[in-house]
């Protein structure tokens, strides 16, 4: 373990830049891509940083992660802007009328120098069905302020997300219990 030991000072010390904004995405078909994003958003509520978050595509629920959240009312901003399942609406411009007005708040929240951390929850799933134009958004992104760090959760990002990303994590899919009859439940899914 000695040895461990020095390697891995030796690594940390080879590391220079002290302070850089993040631009964090969680994809894949896994359960857990907004649960790891709201889970750093607790981490940095608990510093007192300012943050925010908007939902692009999940509709008014109440979920538990909102109630609990509503106690940091102080340091976040909270916009839950989508129509729900894209399935369940089955109108194409009513969706895209949506995404709009949650890209709207969301360059709103990007550029409020107070922040210092922006969660775009299924920005992922917006721009998979082109609701917005991806190449405005990843030019949005690409010119962040340098201290802003954002996270970008939803299943199929696209390539170009990807390559602009710092971070990238994929959740993949081992088993899932709703395969097993098991519908969603609070607590576990909102």
């Amino acid at each position: 373990m000695e040895k461990r030991k020095a390697a891995q000072d030796a690594e940390v010390a080879a590391k220079t830049i002290t302070q850089k904004g993040l631009l964090i995405v969680h994809t894949g078909k896994g359960k857990g891509k907004s649960t790891a994003a709201l889970g750093l958003l607790l981490r940095a509520l608990g510093h007192d940083w300012p943050c925010g978050v908007v939902q692009f595509i999940k509709g008014a629920w109440d979920t538990g992660e909102r109630r609990a959240l509503n106690r940091f009312s102080d340091l976040l901003s909270w916009h839950t802007m989508g129509e729900g399942f894209t399935w369940e609406t089955q109108d194409r411009a009513r969706d895209m009328a949506a995404a709009a007005a949650a890209w709207s708040k969301a360059q709103d929240l990007i550029a409020d120098p107070k922040l210092k951390l922006v969660v775009l929850d299924e920005l992922n799933v917006a721009l998979r069905y082109e609701y917005l134009p991806l190449d405005k958004v990843i030019a949005v992104l690409r010119s962040r302020r340098p201290a802003l760090h954002i996270v970008v959760t939803g299943r199929n990002a696209k390539p170009e997300m990807l390559e602009v990303a710092d971070l990238v994590t994929e959740m993949s899919l081992v088993k899932h219990h709703f395969e097993a009859g098991v519908k969603a439940q609070e607590g576990i899914e909102f």
